[in-house]
């Protein structure tokens, strides 16, 4: 069978204009339920951890190497460091990590 890659392209752009056009019509006013609101808070975070997370353990040439810095790097976020830092600790201990495993 052959298809028209234009018809797959259609819906590819019915879909998402679909999901992003869905929501602003039948949600005129603010957003006030409070558990609601931090729902959708916390979604852009969590989309980016669980595409992040597989990235972390599968990039490495060892899971352990990944894993080991994931909570290397967990803790220097924690302590207060920036995104660039803290990958570039997260850099190093996978390539320190690789040499020796």
């Amino acid at each position: 069978m052959t298809h028209s890659t234009w018809i797959y392209i259609i819906i590819m752009i019915l879909t998402t204009n679909i999901i992003r056009i869905i929501p602003l019509t039948l949600i005129r006013g603010q957003i006030k339920n409070r558990f609601f609101q931090s729902f959708l808070y916390y979604v852009p975070y969590v989309t980016l951890a669980v595409m992040t997370f597989p990235a972390i353990m599968e990039a490495t040439n060892s899971p352990v190497a990944g894993a080991v810095a994931l909570i290397i790097g967990i803790a220097a976020a924690w302590m207060g460091l920036g995104l660039f830092p803290v990958s570039v600790i997260c850099c190093v201990v996978v390539f320190i990590l690789e040499l020796f495993i």
